[in-house]
């Protein structure tokens, strides 16, 4: 049934033709002496590699959940050359990534709508796969987001929800990503520190999956200051598939 709460869709697109290049994360050569200046490797790639490494996922319908400019949207298009919808509340950001696909080539890809996880503009049983980096951290509900991803999965349709720079991400960059991390939060309110930690923790992760009655699911990562986990590298993520009827 179509959630009948949003009475306003904002969909943008435009054109049609075939993307000429596919992205593939690149190693960026560790430098003698890191410092904060020194550019780290884009992580997006990495993040797109594990979730067609670990989520398999059937081409079709497929959602970036808090896409921003489509960091994540526009080289899982460049990998699969399969389309991706964005589902984000700021039409700015999503403005800007449409922008920058049509820049690439893959404008006839890459959709825009207007929402939040809590409240999906999509019939139920409609999405082969849900991914989203870095969002469920500032959803208003993450319990009812989930419950909202899970009704929107087709039967078989899996769903990838976390943040991380992905399990291939070179380990000097992650490092060094964790060191500039730790010295900012060093430098914030305690509180905001504590939530930090806690929002991306493996428990907190368990317990929004557990309150949303998931039937099953994977937590990878331990964390936002972690590289610990082979399967997540540096973050946390949850992974499920929506069982079959």
């Amino acid at each position: 049934m179509m959630n009948e709460k949003v009475t306003a869709i904002a969909i943008m697109f435009v054109g049609l033709t075939v993307p000429t290049s596919r992205v593939y994360a690149q190693d960026v050569e560790r430098p003698t002496q890191a410092t904060a200046d020194t550019p780290l490797p884009d992580r997006y790639p990495y993040v797109v590699k594990d979730i067609l490494k670990y989520c398999k996922p059937k081409k079709g319908f497929w959602i970036d959940l808090g896409a921003g400019k489509g960091q994540v949207s526009i080289p899982l298009i460049e990998e699969t050359n399969n389309p991706v919808v964005m589902l984000d509340p700021d039409v700015e950001a999503m403005s800007k990534g449409l922008e920058i696909a049509r820049e690439k080539g893959l404008e006839h890809r890459l959709f825009a709508v207007v929402g939040v996880a809590e409240d999906m503009p999509f019939p139920d049983n409609s999405v082969d796969l849900v991914v989203s980096r870095g969002s469920i951290f500032f959803w208003d509900d993450q319990v009812k987001g989930l419950q909202e991803v899970y009704r929107v999965l087709r039967p078989g349709g899996k769903a990838m929800i976390g943040g991380g720079q992905g399990s291939g991400y070179p380990k000097w960059a992650a490092e060094e990503f964790i060191r500039r991390r730790r010295e900012h939060l060093n430098e914030a309110d305690p509180k905001k520190k504590k939530h930090f930690v806690e929002v991306r923790s493996p428990e907190t992760f368990r317990r929004w999956a557990q309150d949303a009655k998931l039937p099953s699911f994977e937590i990878t990562g331990k964390g936002g200051l972690s590289v610990g986990d082979p399967k997540a590298g540096l973050g946390i993520w949850l992974r499920f598939t929506k069982q079959q009827k």
